[in-house]
C-alpha cells in the first residue's frame, strides 16, 4: 500500500465541524474517516467517487459522503467546490437520525437541477458555518452544529418524502414508530447476541410482522439490517489499530470471523485489513 501524504486541506478549528477556507485539490485519492463530508460544486464538471459510484457534479448540485465511506476527488477544477465536514458522533447521539441511516447512507448525490430548493438550502448553510467560522463569535462552535443538525433536517426529510412504504394495513406514522423502536434497541444492543425475537418481543410485536415491516420500511431483513450496525460498529474500532482486527469483530458483535469477514466485504466492498489501511 502506497504511503500517501497529508490531505492538503486548511480548516478552521470550530470543535467537531470544519470548513474548507481554502481552494479544494483537483484530486485526492481514495480514503475515509469518521467524519460525514458535504461538498456543494461551484463550478461544472466536478468528478468524485463514493464507494464504487462516480459522480460528476454541475454547479450547485451536492455531493455526500457519509461516515466511514470510501471517497475519492476524481478532478474538479480550480475553486470549483467547497465541502464541510463534521464527526460522525453529530449523527451518533440522535437515535431519530441513526433509525433512518440505512436511507440516509444511501442518498449521496442530489441534483440542483431537480432539487434546487434543498441544494440551495444546503449551500447557503454551508456559507453560514464559513461565515461564522471567521467571526469571533463565542458562540461560535453551537451555531455551527445548529447549521449541520439544519441540513441533516432538510437532507432527512428530502430522503423520507423519495420512500415508497408500500403500506396497507397499517398507517405509516403507527409502523414505522415500531420500527424507529426496534432500530433503537438494536443500535443499543448490537454488541451483544440478540435474536429477531428478541426485538420483536421489546417492541410488543410478533416475529413475523416485525420481518415484515422491517422489508417494506427499512428494504432488508432483520440479520441484514444488524450485520450492518455491527459492521458500522467493526469500522470504528478499526480505526484504533491497537486492537486486533480479531477482536474488532467479536466487540462489534459478530461471532465468528468468518461472519465478520463475509459480512463486511458485502456491505464495504473491501476486506477488513484493506479497509484499514484506506484510513485517513
Amino acid at each position: 500500500m502506497e504511503n500517501f501524504g497529508k490531505e492538503f486541506i486548511k480548516f478552521d478549528t470550530v470543535s467537531s465541524v470544519s470548513v474548507t477556507d481554502v481552494s479544494a485539490p483537483g484530486t485526492y485519492h481514495a480514503h475515509w474517516h469518521n467524519a460525514a463530508e458535504f461538498t456543494v460544486a461551484l463550478k461544472d464538471s466536478c468528478i468524485y467517487r463514493i464507494n464504487d459510484e462516480v459522480f460528476e457534479l454541475n454547479a450547485g448540485d451536492v455531493l455526500l459522503a457519509w461516515p466511514q465511506q470510501i471517497h475519492e476527488t476524481i478532478s474538479i477544477p480550480a475553486d470549483g467546490a467547497m465541502f464541510t465536514q463534521f464527526s460522525a458522533v453529530i449523527i451518533e447521539n440522535n437515535l431519530d437520525l441513526v433509525s433512518i441511516s440505512r436511507f440516509l447512507y444511501n442518498c449521496k448525490y442530489i441534483s440542483a437541477q431537480k432539487y434546487p430548493e434543498v441544494t440551495s438550502y444546503i449551500a447557503n448553510s454551508i456559507m453560514e458555518i464559513k461565515k461564522i467560522h471567521s467571526s469571533s463569535d463565542p458562540l461560535a462552535e453551537t451555531k455551527c452544529k445548529l447549521c449541520i443538525y439544519n441540513i441533516l433536517i432538510k437532507i432527512s426529510e428530502h430522503v423520507l418524502s423519495t420512500i415508497n412504504y408500500n403500506s396497507t394495513d397499517e398507517t405509516p406514522d403507527t409502523s414505522w414508530n415500531y420500527i424507529k423502536a426496534a432500530c433503537t434497541y438494536i443500535i443499543e444492543n448490537s454488541a451483544d447476541d440478540i435474536s429477531q425475537k428478541d426485538v420483536a418481543d421489546h417492541v410488543g410485536l410478533s416475529t413475523f410482522y416485525l420481518s415484515k415491516l422491517f422489508k417494506r420500511y427499512m428494504n432488508m431483513s432483520f440479520p441484514a439490517y444488524l450485520s450492518n450496525i455491527r459492521v458500522q460498529a467493526a469500522a470504528k474500532l478499526l480505526m484504533d489499530k491497537s486492537i486486533s482486527i480479531t477482536d474488532c469483530a467479536f466487540l462489534a458483535g459478530f461471532q465468528s470471523t468468518t461472519a465478520f469477514n463475509n459480512a463486511f466485504h458485502k456491505i464495504t466492498g473491501y476486506s477488513p485489513r484493506d479497509y484499514r489501511k484506506l484510513y485517513r
